[in-house]
């Protein structure tokens, strides 16, 4: 890349529109902007917008009354306000997290259950404890500990006189006894 020094012809040019002038204007600090903003910016967008923001405020800067006075200035123009559009940028970007964020976190979800899923559940523990109720009394036991109760493995081992390879083949048979029942009973229900 070749560097330019900016003298009054081309600061009158500029603020006059010449579009000569103009393009070598973008092309010229695209280049310098682009090497600076790819490893802020993590999106092709983001950093094209903070590019043409750039440049609509310098060219607005240089167009007004008593703008840039000093021609050789202009590139440090640009970079401060690339700078200050790449801040803002930041800010709106983190303010957004924020704005969703607190959206998320003011989002009002009904967490009860409903009043049919009460219901449903009261009748599946109904269901539940019939079907605990027609089992031997071993496997009623042997359930309601490790299943429903959740008790240590090993103190249930100890009370029922087991070791842990037992007890899983008990518990497995238990089970099997429970679904047994269980298909039985929903048989029962679909057949009304």
């Amino acid at each position: 890349m070749q560097f330019t020094a900016f003298d009054a012809t081309y600061l009158e040019k500029l603020k006059s529109g010449d579009p000569r002038t103009e393009g070598h204007f973008v092309n010229y600090f695209s280049e310098l902007i682009r090497l600076k903003l790819r490893s802020r910016l993590n999106s092709k967008e983001a950093l094209e917008d903070v590019k043409q923001e750039t440049f609509v405020r310098v060219l607005a800067l240089v167009r007004s009354e008593g703008g840039l006075r000093q021609p050789d200035r202009l590139g440090a123009l640009v970079n401060s306000v690339c700078n200050n559009v790449l801040l803002e940028h930041y800010r709106s970007k983190n303010r957004g997290e924020m704005v969703i964020e607190e959206e998320q976190e003011n989002t009002f979800v009904n967490r009860d259950p409903s009043a049919l899923s009460l219901l449903e559940s009261k009748d599946t523990k109904r269901v539940v404890r019939q079907i605990l109720d027609e089992l031997t009394d071993r496997d009623r036991r042997l359930l309601q500990s490790v299943l429903l109760e959740e008790r240590d493995k090993d103190e249930v081992c100890a009370e029922f006189g087991i070791t842990r390879e037992y007890l899983r083949v008990l518990v497995h048979r238990a089970k099997q006894s429970f679904k047994v029942f269980y298909l039985r009973r929903v048989g029962e229900n679909r057949s009304y």
